[in-house]
């Protein structure tokens, strides 16, 4: 087990459609092609025997490494230190644009800065997760790595005079090259899905023109954020971040570019992220909005009226909308189970597709109407087509709010009346009555109001535990569920209500360890599964702007400054933390970058309007 890397020293990089993980020792152990949701070419990171890997490394046994992001890009630089020189390994996918391609590039830029360096790279690609033979034919200018269904294509950056590189085939139909360089040398290598012909020479100055390109690209997408907040490095870093988890040709955000990395070292809380979840994608319309991000909101609002229009009118029993979909659309997510595959340091099962999908959760409702009541009023509407849809589906959820489902955690230990669920479901009926009295549009509005009004009350009579003074997470139960910490931020209860504040000191207590926050207590409302969990990032985030809103700003700021020390060296979060401060889970999480922005917006807000009250 020691051979894997701990899950945050990787950095991220990609195209808008697909991305791949970066050791901090110039590994990339993590690529799917051509889409997030693809099987994996590299998947060294679930399987290190098996997966697949494109390693790059001094050929000097002993070395130091350091990583970082070229400022204001996505072009992750990895910096080798030996005796005999330095050198680095500069890394990025050259953008690929709104239109759906299988043409994807990852190029891996090799210089030495001071001395002398020889790079040694082994390419091991092991297709489909693993289970498709693969073929190599070498070429003077590289290879070509074959299998059913997709070929790789690794072509050399040279100059006419260099010497030939030196290419060593592996009885696996693996590559080992070995390159040589001087200080102030560049060359490096090109690998690319769906080339348009055989490996070729490519020059210096090309090479260098597509990391211009890319460098560009990126600086002037990043120009258009209108954040000047305390904490401006961290929040643009999580705005590439979550750029990089969009698919362009839809909009759609997926939750994780990766599948399969335990929320507990050995257990089976396994999942893969590499979908859009109507809920994470939907809080991404605010995080978008508030930097000014406002083309990427409007194609998600986009991709969201699509998948309303299409359900309309054919709901099943878990509904209209599905909790989850892939990033066009599509709605086959089939789990399964990798099971020649040991999983990062042995956590097995590795799971690809998503039992979850078909699942009842009742507050997506609330998000998706939330997000296009947001977009709404920042000038992003809904066509009359997606105002007809969303009424009928308003319909079907006067029928069909009170009842049990599984909620927001996904948990699989049976279906229950959850709080949070009744809440957004609230806000559902809330926010369209709120879009029909704006734009003149027809509505049932006398009925949404009598259900929105009938959820409230339930929600103060049920969902209240007088002897806890506290929320709690299902009806009849008297455990604490941080999801709640949403309460103020979606209206259903002012900031300062001693029920609020109350249920705040209650979560205080129970779920929050010196600043880290957990989701719920497993042990005292059993979510069907084995094991145990770290404290989630996404709901720290959330306690810092629940504390915001509170009025608690000393403890918001000391909150947030604590939990910055917990990202990785780039400023990334998976989905958890351990108690060892190790991060868990699926890696980077969207959903920990979309809160890490929206607290940091809302403590802005909080401190400058104190500063300007007391000047």
């Amino acid at each position: 087990m020691a051979d894997y890397p701990l899950i945050e020293n990787h950095g991220l990089i990609g195209d808008l459609q697909t991305a791949a993980l970066v050791t901090t020792d110039g590994t990339i152990d993590w690529f799917c092609c051509p889409r997030f949701d693809s099987s994996s070419v590299f998947g060294a990171l679930l399987d290190w025997e098996k997966g697949g890997h494109f390693s790059v490394r001094p050929a000097d046994e002993t070395y130091t490494t350091k990583q970082l992001y070229l400022p204001d890009t996505a072009i992750l630089v990895t910096r080798f230190m030996t005796e005999s020189g330095a050198g680095e390994v500069v890394d990025f996918m050259p953008v690929t644009g709104g239109t759906a391609t299988d043409r994807h590039r990852l190029v891996r830029m090799l210089r030495c800065v001071r001395g002398s360096m020889t790079f040694q790279i082994e390419i091991a690609p092991r297709f489909d997760y693993g289970r498709k033979p693969h073929t190599l034919h070498i070429t003077a200018n590289g290879a070509v790595f074959a299998s059913d269904g997709l070929e790789l294509t690794l072509s050399v950056v040279r100059e006419p005079e260099d010497e030939r590189v030196v290419h060593t085939q592996t009885g696996d139909h693996d590559l080992r090259v070995s390159l040589a360089l001087e200080a102030g040398q560049q060359r490096g290598l090109v690998m690319e899905s769906a080339a348009e012909g055989p490996p070729r020479e490519i020059r210096v100055g090309e090479f260098q023109q597509l990391f211009d390109d890319t460098r560009q690209y990126w600086r002037s997408w990043l120009r258009q954020s209108r954040y000047t907040g305390r904490w401006r490095e961290t929040v643009e870093r999580s705005a590439v971040t979550l750029k990089l988890m969009t698919y362009a040709p839809s909009g759609a955000l997926v939750a994780a570019p990766t599948a399969g990395l335990p929320e507990q070292l050995g257990g089976e809380r396994n999942w893969d992220y590499r979908f859009t979840w109507i809920r994470d994608a939907s809080f991404s319309v605010y995080a978008l909005l508030g930097l000014g991000f406002t083309e990427e909101a409007r194609a998600f609002i986009g991709w969201l009226g699509d998948r309303v229009k299409e359900k309309a009118g054919s709901a099943t029993d878990t509904g209209p909308l599905n909790i989850m979909y892939r990033v066009d659309g599509s709605s086959d997510l089939y789990e399964e189970t990798l099971e020649h595959w040991e999983g990062y340091q042995g956590s097995a099962p590795v799971r690809i597709g998503n039992g979850a999908a078909t699942q009842l959760q009742l507050d997506i409702y609330g998000e998706a109407l939330d997000s296009i009541s947001f977009a709404h009023q920042h000038g992003i509407h809904l066509d009359i087509q997606g105002w007809t849809s969303l009424r009928t589906l308003l319909d079907w959820l006067v029928d069909h709010w009170d009842q049990a489902g599984e909620g927001l955690w996904e948990t699989r230990g049976g279906r229950q009346h959850f709080t949070y669920g009744r809440v957004m479901s609230w806000v559902a009926f809330d926010r369209a009555l709120r879009l029909a009295v704006a734009h003149g549009r027809p509505a049932e509005s006398s009925r949404w109001a009598a259900e929105r009004d009938n959820i409230y009350e339930q929600v103060l009579a049920k969902g209240w535990d007088p002897a806890r003074k506290a929320f709690v997470q299902h009806y009849g139960s008297d455990v604490l569920d941080s999801s709640l910490l949403r309460m103020p931020t979606v209206g259903f209860i002012t900031p300062d209500d001693p029920m609020w504040t109350s249920t705040l000191d209650a979560m205080d207590r129970e779920l929050v360890t010196d600043s880290l926050v957990y989701r719920y207590n497993p042990e005292a409302s059993p979510d069907g599964l084995r094991g145990s969990e770290g404290t989630f990032s996404l709901c720290t985030f959330m306690y810092v702007d629940a504390l915001a809103r509170a009025g608690r700003t000393d403890q918001a700021r000391l909150v947030l400054e604590k939990m910055m020390t917990y990202a990785n060296h780039l400023g990334l979060y998976s989905e958890e933390i351990a108690l060892t401060g190790r991060q868990l889970g699926n890696f980077p999480q969207a959903f920990t970058h979309l809160a890490l922005i929206d607290a940091a917006i809302t403590l802005d807000e909080t401190l400058n309007r104190m500063r300007e009250g007391g000047s």
